[in-house]
């Protein structure tokens, strides 16, 4: 089934792009590489796109990404640039069909991805 357009996914940020000759609009932004996830087993899926940061977010952060590119538009308070993705909060856990998934911190401090 075709993913939905206008939608927000779960995804791991993988890298982030560099760029010294971009769009005016987009000089302030900083880019990631993100593969998104499956909420259920956390095991990626589809391709891997370009988001927005908005939260600071990097390598091996969960993030969750809006697609909707005039939600990001709303998010980054700019309505000049031409967004379809913009990493909006870093997870730090999640449960889905009652099973708890921690993506950032345990409870003693120590980082985790993954299940538990």
């Amino acid at each position: 089934m075709p993913r939905k357009r206008n939608e927000m996914r779960i995804g791991r940020v993988v890298g982030n792009l560099i760029s010294t000759v971009k769009d005016d609009g987009l000089q302030s932004y900083k880019l990631l590489i993100v593969e998104y996830l499956s909420p259920l087993t956390m095991v990626p899926e589809d391709v891997r796109e370009i988001a927005t940061d908005c939260v600071d977010a990097g390598v091996g952060d969960i993030v969750l990404v809006d697609c909707d590119g005039g939600a990001c538009n709303m998010l980054l308070g700019d309505d000049t640039v031409m967004i379809d993705r913009v990493a909006c909060a870093i997870i730090d856990s999640f449960t889905c069909y009652d099973k708890k998934t921690v993506t950032r911190h345990c409870e003693d401090g120590d980082r985790m991805n993954g299940m538990r």
